[in-house]
């Protein structure tokens, strides 16, 4: 492999070194660009074509559809890790021993509890505030309940933050969601595993005691693994880039919920259940609606199918998949948009159209159909995406501060007008 490139411009020439990637990618090293060439810069609209760091943690082919934590494969995480250890894998590199992982699920235990104060916050808010509004909001709010500065030198700080985030977070998510439908705020019970505890701070009823089947319980378990870190995608760089000015942890976090919830990000899954009902108030007619799919003149857009890094099946919808089917087959439910999904995924897995251009089924297509099949609302799609990625949000906040990365700064290509002459108000 090349070990430089060289650019000319101008008849003159400039050498950059490549920098090679322990699975072999390959950039451009251009950070010198600027200062030997007298100001000449690169555009990259969207940064699909620019690496904004160099990180360990994941590993992403899209060509090839592999997607890695920590060099572990996804497949193999899904089948026989839990979200906790996917989380500790994830932030601090390797997979726990059976102490570190009692360790780390006790201190997380122990950090669960959020002041009071919150609450009136949270009740601040209308019934109609969008919870993922309320969940960055919150987040955000926890700065003023933990002042002072991490000392990210300090392992044991920076542990300590990491604890206080992964435990209060669920419990600020499941909040969001009981003051949207007006119930009492529950407060969790530390005899339960961290996925189980969260379902039962969402659904728990006052006047009645907490069961669940333990199948929902795994199912968003490995949602929640399938979510928990996808490199450098929007709200990551977000994170990334605000924790290079040094805000802290809870800030960058809060930061990142603001860029998931865009429809383009991590609101894609609660886009296609959307997609579904219109598609049933129209009729359900799918055939209908994969012909407007495939027409450009038309401006529907099929939901859920494709991915802009995947040109391939999504590794992480064949995972999903099975355990849509499973859930959608143990608890029997009959409803007709789930019978929508159902038929859209099966003409566009048999469609010469979708096929050759490989637009499968996403995780965000079948996301949304396990989390209505739980009853989960629509609305906490994207607050349920934000819990599984939280882990990946830390370790590369973490990852970040630990390598002393320069403060985010991008450049740009001035296209304004040039200097001009102010103008008094009586002469304009």
């Amino acid at each position: 492999m090349a070990d430089k490139a060289t650019l000319t411009i101008d008849g003159k020439s400039y050498e950059f070194p490549i920098i090679t990637g322990t699975e072999q990618e390959q950039a451009i090293d251009i950070k010198a660009l600027r200062g030997a060439t007298g100001g000449i810069t690169t555009i990259d609209p969207g940064y699909k074509n620019t690496g904004s760091c160099q990180s360990a943690i994941t590993f992403l082919d899209g060509e090839k559809g592999i997607l890695r934590y920590r060099g572990y494969s996804i497949e193999e995480l899904a089948e026989k890790a839990d979200f906790l250890e996917t989380a500790y894998l994830l932030i601090f590199g390797e997979l726990p021993t059976k102490e570190q992982l009692a360790k780390f699920d006790s201190d997380i235990k122990s950090e669960s509890h959020v002041d009071e104060d919150m609450k009136k916050i949270l009740d601040g808010f209308p019934k109609s505030a969008h919870p993922m509004g309320v969940l960055s909001a919150l987040t955000s709010a926890l700065i003023a309940f933990n002042p002072s500065t991490v000392n990210v030198d300090s392992e044991e700080e920076m542990y300590n933050a990491i604890v206080k985030l992964l435990a209060k977070f669920p419990v600020l998510a499941a909040w969001a969601m009981r003051k949207k439908k007006s119930q009492p705020l529950d407060y969790g019970d530390n005899s339960l595993g961290y996925v189980e505890n969260f379902h039962k701070m969402m659904f728990s009823k006052p006047n009645e005691a907490y069961t669940v089947d333990k199948e929902i319980i795994a199912a968003i378990d490995k949602l929640l693994i399938l979510h928990a870190d996808h490199e450098q995608n929007c709200s990551t760089s977000t994170v990334r880039i605000v924790g290079s000015s040094h805000a802290g942890l809870f800030a960058s976090i809060s930061a990142g919920i603001s860029a998931l919830w865009g429809p383009l990000h991590g609101g894609a899954n609660q886009a296609v259940i959307e997609m579904l009902e219109a598609i049933k108030n129209d009729g359900g007619d799918t055939k209908k609606y994969m012909a407007k799919a495939k027409d450009k003149q038309d401006p529907f857009r099929l939901m859920g199918f494709g991915h802009r890094v995947y040109k391939n099946f999504d590794p992480r919808a064949k995972i999903i998949k099975v355990a849509a089917d499973e859930v959608l087959g143990q608890l029997g439910i009959q409803d007709p948009v789930l019978d929508i999904a159902k038929g859209l995924e099966k003409e566009a897995l048999e469609d010469p159209y979708f096929v050759d251009r490989k637009l499968y089924p996403n995780v965000d297509f079948y996301s949304g159909i396990i989390y209505r099949a739980l009853d989960i609302p629509v609305e906490m799609f994207t607050v349920m995406f934000a819990l599984g990625r939280l882990p990946g949000w830390i370790a590369q906040w973490r990852e970040m501060r630990l390598n002393k990365e320069p403060i985010g700064r991008p450049r740009q290509v001035y296209t304004g007008e040039n200097l001009r002459a102010f103008k008094e108000v009586s002469e304009r």
